[in-house]
């Protein structure tokens, strides 16, 4: 949790925040997706976070993959803005949040994929037919058939 979320929880508690965050749906040459697992949730998802203030979405995009999965990515087009109530969630600890997220496609320039253990317990590579086996977040359904069909018009 980020300095200024950590302050605004403590004036609000657990009730429902709003919040703006990015997600990066990271392509290999095969177009196969990065998804990683939540260990707070135990569910998958493209890797992403939170929006810092003053912070543009594809910079937090690019230091959120950087942090969770000590990958160096660009973005290569924004596939779009997602929210609505697949988008909310209530953690472990009872903090209720609304994400509006902006969903970045993405490609690695540096690195491998390595959990940070604190936010990432796991992470695959995936074509969309085997992601519909695994347990996702509510938006992913939602999200990534729009984003394979993103990268088979502007890449693959």
């Amino acid at each position: 949790m980020s300095p200024f979320l950590a302050r605004l929880r403590e004036k609000v508690g657990t009730d429902l925040l709003m919040l703006p965050s990015a997600s990066g749906f990271v392509f290999d040459d095969e177009g196969r997706l990065l998804v990683a697992r939540h260990g707070d949730v135990g569910l998958w998802a493209a890797p992403g976070g939170g929006i810092d203030p003053d912070e543009r979405p594809a910079d937090a995009v690019v230091r959120e993959l950087h942090e969770e999965l000590g990958l160096d990515i660009e973005t290569l087009g924004l596939i779009g803005v997602y929210g609505g109530p697949e988008f909310r969630t209530v953690y472990p600890n009872g903090h209720q949040v609304g994400y509006v997220i902006a969903v970045y496609a993405c490609a690695v320039v540096a690195g491998r994929p390595e959990p940070d253990g604190v936010e990432i317990d796991d992470f695959r590579w995936v074509s969309e037919q085997e992601l519909a086996g695994l347990k996702m977040t509510p938006w992913t359904p939602l999200v990534a058939p729009e984003a394979f069909a993103w990268w088979r018009e502007h890449v693959g």
